[in-house]
């Protein structure tokens, strides 16, 4: 089955195409370890430093402000500052999130969620409104990613920090997809909401490390997520279902080995796309937008490992084609983001917000 499954997924060719093929612009090259990118608007963005800070970028000169009164934040390994995003409504009330890694003591974190407004140069008001229900001393896989659907309600993915039986387990938040209403109160419409409180804010579980969320222009909310040894997986995501971490998975071991009991089992969500080798797949989006108009609702994931832009392109939910972007750049990409005019703004391991444009 997993021979079966995987030449299934490859049958149509993979496109590389070098950077000449798009016209790619440097913002700045000043960004100190970057995590999450938020274009506030065509102007404006607001960058994460995994150390902790938090940098206003001016979209037109690449010039930096750091914005003051960000929470205390555990940074080492993958732990960091880390996921942004804005209220669909920042407009109007300016509210803004940020996900981190939070000290608890004992060497041990978990990850919290933050709303915040700004004058332009500080902090001038924040709540808390959601901690994970993980209490550990791992420093990996912590997921992090925030998307707001169109209800205004708040997507939090969260790694399994290393842990694989808790992802199974209802009374830890490790390897779940969390959502809360913007004030961090829980949905009457989500799943598990006459469990209790850990269970109250889960959206979905058996989820590795999710570090990629995306909404369609359908409503439709989807994921990427690391695999281990490959297994990298693109996932539709629905209210309760068990994505399989780690029962199953197209990954291995890596030091070799299976992993879980095979690549799927009754009752466990297969991905709708899935890459072996992985490509270390990272933040993801739907592009919709005027200058790339042939790019119309495929999925533009940043690759890490692949070092590349990675394009998947659909028939309904199906992977009819997939194409590959930059590789000569050889940037590991770690976030994107697109303006009103479709624009492409991506972040990268080395420190550069790029930004794309057809090629002339």
């Amino acid at each position: 089955m997993y021979v079966v499954k995987s030449f299934v997924a490859t049958l149509f060719a993979v496109a590389s195409f070098s950077a000449s093929a798009l016209q790619v612009e440097t913002v700045t090259d000043a960004l100190a370890r970057p995590w999450s990118v938020s274009l506030i608007d065509d102007q404006f963005a607001f960058v994460t430093e995994k150390e902790g800070t938090l940098q206003l970028v001016d979209l037109r000169d690449g010039s930096m402000r750091n914005i003051a009164g960000m929470p205390e934040v555990f940074s080492e390994s993958q732990a960091g500052l880390l996921g942004t995003v804005l209220h669909p409504k920042y407009a109007d009330n300016g509210w803004f999130y940020v996900s981190y890694v939070k000290p608890l003591g004992d060497d041990k974190t978990t990850t919290a969620v933050m709303r915040f407004t700004f004058d332009g140069e500080k902090i001038t008001e924040s709540k808390a409104i959601f901690q994970a229900a993980i209490d550990s001393d791992n420093k990996g896989h912590f997921g992090s990613r925030m998307v707001f659907d169109r209800d205004g309600l708040l997507y939090i993915t969260l790694g399994d920090r290393r842990n694989r039986p808790a992802v199974q387990d209802m009374t830890h938040h490790n390897g779940k997809l969390i959502r809360v209403n913007d004030d961090g109160s829980i949905p009457a419409s989500n799943p598990f909401v006459s469990g209790d409180d850990v269970a109250k804010p889960i959206f979905s579980l058996g989820h590795r490390n999710a570090q990629g969320l995306a909404m369609r222009a359908d409503g439709s909310m989807w994921n990427s997520e690391h695999g281990p040894r490959g297994g990298d997986e693109i996932n539709k995501l629905r209210a309760a279902a068990n994505f399989g971490w780690p029962v199953i998975t197209y990954g291995k071991e890596y030091i070799g080995g299976d992993i879980g009991e095979g690549v799927e089992k009754a009752g466990l969500e297969q991905p709708v796309h899935f890459y072996v080798p992985s490509i270390a797949t990272s933040d993801m989006v739907f592009y919709y937008g005027d200058e790339f108009p042939e790019w119309h609702d495929n999925l533009l994931l940043t690759s890490l490992a692949g070092s590349h832009l990675n394009r998947l392109t659909f028939e309904g939910d199906k992977v009819v084609s997939e194409n590959r972007h930059l590789e000569d750049l050889k940037e590991r990409l770690r976030d994107i983001a697109l303006d009103s005019r479709g624009l492409i703004y991506l972040i990268t391991d080395s420190g550069k917000l790029l930004r794309l444009r057809q090629g002339q």
